[in-house]
């Protein structure tokens, strides 16, 4: 393939966000111009940002879109990446090594080949097939397009009610932004709790943090349809016994991994229905195609098995791991223990490892202990309560996963968590770490030493 370019070869890239740039630049900072030409495809307006901002551009609390944006097609342009805007990639020929992409505005076609292929075409948000679905003042917020849009909406709209579809990360965020912008908010969720990344005993404390900020709970409730006006406007969420009423309603339901062109080429994918890599990030069964991104599956190292997790977090990772190998490099990514964070208002909500359910399934036996503690001395000026659930395996001690819910202070624990996971280390091992210390930081033991020595206890008892 390369014989008419001479021995230059070429990098194609689809998606201009966190896992294809971060692969492009990478692989441009090990390989130049003269020995890698690096073409790369997105079909919207914008690359490299943070879509987990947008809630927060939304709310006002950041003031410009553009400082989401960590690089600018230009930038990226500068560094001789040939970027293509509005363009659209709509078929994989990997017996001929090439790609079929489309201008999203023209509608002309043409075919690119290559001798190493990134797939990153990221996630698309969850959009159930009901009634009103469509209607204007219905809106996702996966893209910058999409936060410019509702931003678009609110300016025109009189009314001051919003329903939230969906009370995970996104849902509650949004709930958020629009409490601060002065709106009537009501969630409809279709769980027991809100957060369902958490246990319902936790969940439910965010339930009434929310309920706490003026915010409307229906949970265990289903939507069946979205009511519209004369207008054609949104103007009420259905559920099977009530009427929400709404001037805007916003999607939080989900998302799950964009892998229709992957499969269209026969790609493997998994239970999730995100494409399969090995370590390298190399998609099983082909030698020179990459994936990375909210479109694959990782291995959750806590369970041993495979999990569609869309963050940013992984996404750069994996782009950093792909760009080094392509580079000529070597790289790999080992899993992941499944940390997360965020926040409604000043209520923190953080998870790591195994929830109950996750651990009942892969058939292992633990034990749980939740201890109330403080997020600084108890004596301290503005100590406030967090509450730490831990989850241990029987017998051997080992931590299985942990979440907290808190004020200021609570969130970011979950990270001594995430790094005991990723070491493998037993509660009992926990209970010797050397965390810092000073009354305002921490109590004298840590909320989550305090809850590793409880659940220590707790597997010594069971032993």
């Amino acid at each position: 393939m390369n014989g008419a370019r001479g021995a230059r070869e070429r990098l194609v890239v689809i998606g201009g966000d966190a896992a294809g740039m971060s692969a492009a630049s990478q692989a441009r900072r090990l390989k130049g111009p003269d020995e890698l030409e690096i073409v790369a495809f997105e079909r919207g307006h914008f690359t490299s940002y943070s879509a987990c901002g947008i809630p927060y551009w939304v709310s006002g609390d950041v003031p410009e879109r553009d400082r989401l944006i960590a690089r600018t097609p230009e930038e990226h342009r500068a560094r001789d990446i040939d970027l293509r805007l509005r363009t659209e990639v709509t078929e994989l020929d990997l017996d001929r090594g090439r790609v079929r992409a489309r201008d999203v505005d023209s509608g002309a076609e043409s075919w690119t080949s290559y001798d190493k292929l990134v797939i990153a075409t990221g996630a698309q948000p969850i959009r159930p097939d009901l009634p009103g679905m469509d209607a204007p003042g219905v809106h996702g917020v996966q893209t910058l397009d999409d936060g410019q849009a509702l931003l678009d909406t609110l300016a025109r709209t009189s009314g001051r009610r919003a329903v939230v579809v969906g009370a995970g990360y996104i849902g509650v965020e949004m709930a958020e932004a629009m409490i601060k912008r002065g709106y009537e908010v009501t969630v409809v969720n279709r769980g027991r709790e809100p957060m369902a990344t958490l246990d319902p005993d936790m969940g439910r404390l965010v339930h009434e943090a929310m309920e706490g900020l003026g915010i409307t709970m229906v949970n265990d409730a289903e939507v069946t349809a979205l009511l519209t006006g004369d207008d054609g406007r949104v103007r009420a969420v259905a559920t099977e016994d009530a009427e929400h009423p709404a001037d805007v309603v916003v999607l939080g339901i989900g998302v799950r991994p964009e892998t229709a062109l992957a499969q269209a080429a026969g790609l493997p994918l998994g239970e999730h229905g995100g494409l399969l890599t090995d370590r390298s990030m190399r998609v099983r069964g082909q030698e020179e195609v990459w994936a990375g991104g909210d479109c694959v599956e990782v291995l959750d190292l806590v369970s041993g098995q495979q999990r569609h997790i869309p963050l940013g977090t992984h996404a750069n990772k994996h782009g950093q791991v792909i760009g080094a190998n392509v580079g000529g490099g070597y790289a790999t990514f080992p899993g992941v223990v499944g940390t997360a964070v965020s926040k409604v208002c000043d209520l923190e909500i953080a998870r790591t490892g195994l929830r109950e359910k996750d651990a009942h399934r892969v058939g292992l036996r633990f034990e749980t202990v939740t201890v109330e503690s403080t997020s600084r001395a108890g004596y301290y000026p503005d100590a406030s309560p967090m509450t730490v659930k831990m989850l241990a395996e029987v017998r051997t001690g080992r931590l299985l996963g942990v979440q907290i819910v808190g004020r200021e202070g609570a969130g970011k624990r979950v990270d001594i968590a995430a790094v005991a996971l990723t070491a493998g280390m037993t509660v009992d091992q926990m209970t010797a770490l050397d965390l810092g210390y000073a009354p305002p930081f921490s109590p004298v033991w840590d909320p989550v030493l305090v809850a590793a020595r409880k659940a220590a206890g707790r597997i010594r008892g069971t032993g």
